[in-house]
């Protein structure tokens, strides 16, 4: 490169940097070379990147003076009220009178006080639902909350099931169907799409619907909003089966072996995920002298003794175990 291509090059790069430096705010330009000023939190000053200039030192630290290293720690730390959610109609944003009838020192409320306090909260509770919309809202939330809570679903799913009952209430699929159906279909596609799945069995068994309906509008809502529900994963309920019959890990590592090998064979093809699941616990118990009946696996899988031994034959064949045999209380049962 030639001194005048070096000259006319520096020359562009300064006429840059003065315009870069002219757009930037008066506050972070140096005031001895109008150079760029940076932020420096660990001291607490602002610094001129050029020529070093401490423009402003003693700065105030606006955020908490506690430190947090997770998500719980941050919301229990927190001095501003908690998280807004999804799970209540008005996203936790209102007021809500507490119950106990004290007052700010810890004193009891005499008579006239507390009545006066039950009506406030009566009053507040009507007011927080301005319309019958926001009254559908807050029952189906209700039902979402109640029916997430007996089949053990995180907060996650839950609240990803009020989202899914939000939209279908948004695209107006509610008319013609009842607020709990919609309700328990939202709480089932939730829990297929976060990973945590429970069958319509049990899902059914906590609703408030026929399994009709449920199944009916659950095929309804997923096709209208074109929900993305992958077809349930077995393994998914193993761990929950293992978990409930208390065999050991080398049993649940047995049974997911047996499932993979089996879906790479094609033998899960069709096949009920939640019968394959305890059939796949029952033969790896098996296999691992862990022995647990049928009847056992039945009722904590909520399936039928007849799905368990037909279906974890199957799998023991994909993976050549043949000489395994139930034990004398299942060869009892099947013989009956």
């Amino acid at each position: 490169m030639t001194a005048t291509n070096i000259q006319s090059y520096d020359e562009q790069t300064s006429e840059q940097l003065e315009v870069e430096r002219e757009a930037e705010p008066e506050e972070q330009r140096c005031p001895e070379c109008g150079g760029h000023v940076a932020a420096d939190e660990e001291h607490g000053e602002s610094v001129c990147e050029e020529c070093g200039l401490v423009v402003e030192e003693d700065t105030v630290d606006r955020g908490p003076e506690w430190r947090a290293f997770d998500a719980n720690e941050k919301d229990e730390k927190s001095r501003v009220g908690a998280p807004t959610t999804k799970l209540m109609h008005d996203k936790g944003l209102s007021t809500n009178i507490g119950w106990q009838d004290e007052d700010a020192y810890g004193n009891s409320l005499n008579t006239s006080q507390r009545r006066k306090m039950q009506r406030l909260r009566k009053w507040d509770e009507r007011f927080r639902t301005r319309d019958h919309a926001e009254r559908n809202l807050k029952q189906a939330l209700g039902e979402i909350e109640r029916m997430g809570s007996a089949l053990g679903l995180p907060e996650g799913v839950r609240e990803t099931a009020s989202v899914i009952y939000r939209r279908a209430l948004e695209e107006d699929l509610l008319p013609g169907r009842s607020i709990e159906g919609v309700a328990t279909a939202a709480v089932y596609a939730a829990a297929r799409q976060t990973g945590t799945p429970r069958s319509l069995e049990e899902v059914a068994a906590v609703s408030r619907i026929d399994a009709t309906e449920f199944k009916r509008t659950y095929r309804y809502v997923v096709r209208e909003l074109g929900l993305e529900v992958q077809p349930a994963d077995p393994e998914k309920y193993l761990t929950r089966f293992a978990s409930e019959l208390g065999v050991s890990p080398a049993v649940e590592r047995r049974g997911r072996d047996l499932l993979r090998a089996a879906g790479d064979e094609g033998v899960t093809s069709g096949k009920h995920p939640v019968g394959l699941a305890a059939a796949a616990v029952y033969a790896a118990a098996l296999l691992e002298d862990e022995s647990r009946t049928q009847d056992e696996v039945s009722e904590v899988a909520d399936v039928s003794s007849v799905t368990i031994r037909n279906r974890y034959q199957e799998l023991l064949d994909v993976v050549g175990e043949t000489h395994v045999v139930p034990n004398s209380a299942d060869l009892g049962s099947a013989e009956a």
